[in-house]
């Protein structure tokens, strides 16, 4: 999932790209932020609500694969870019960076999806207390997300220079990002579990 590019990812490399590689940690460091965010409102109870009204969680499923489909389309679309495409940015200042780093993630769908659709479904009321294995994930999700993209932050440069002067592995790393995309989108659709809540 961290490997699919979603907004996060194409505005890190984008940062870090036109402003350097400090600019592109410090939006993670917002980025990180926003990951928190969505644990602490997962862990404060969202689930339960989804439980109790499944319509709201059904429609925020079908909403969720509806736009990794329409992610998928872009990567793969004639004319489409790849997230490490180059581009210009005016630079920005750390707080500013900071703080759209935060919204991007706030405001991504697909922290969203990953959170309210994708996790619970990996917790197991045999095992044990639900809400900690959902703190658990969570900060796996988050550790991993975290090394991943600080990843793309280093090598954003050398990356987006390899898919500039190869313009075939551009493509084909839009149709694999495609693939993965359409492969969750149709995960999420068609998964018959609902949200895990937590035990008393």
């Amino acid at each position: 999932m961290v490997l699919t590019p979603g907004p996060n990812m194409i505005y890190l490399v984008s940062r870090s790209i036109s402003q350097g590689r400090r600019a592109g940690l410090t939006s993670l460091a917002g980025v990180c932020l926003g990951f928190l965010a969505y644990l602490l409102a997962v862990s404060a109870g969202i689930a339960t609500v989804f439980a109790l009204v499944p319509e709201i969680y059904l429609a925020i499923k079908l909403a969720g694969a509806g736009y990794l489909l329409w992610l998928a389309w872009k990567a793969v679309r004639p004319g489409g870019r790849s997230a490490f495409g180059t581009q210009e940015l005016a630079p920005d200042g750390p707080r500013k960076l900071f703080m759209m780093g935060f919204l991007t993630c706030l405001l991504n769908p697909k922290v969203a999806i990953l959170y309210i659709s994708l996790l619970p479904q990996f917790v197991d009321p045999a095992r044990g207390h639900v809400g900690l294995q959902g703190l658990v994930l969570g900060l796996t999700q988050i550790a991993v997300g975290v090394a991943g993209n600080a990843f793309f932050i280093v090598t954003a440069g050398s990356v987006a220079g390899f898919f500039a002067r190869h313009p075939l592995w551009q493509r084909l790393h839009r149709y694999a990002m495609g693939t993965a995309l359409t492969g969750f989108a149709i995960r999420i659709a068609t998964e018959r579990t609902g949200p895990a809540v937590a035990l008393p």
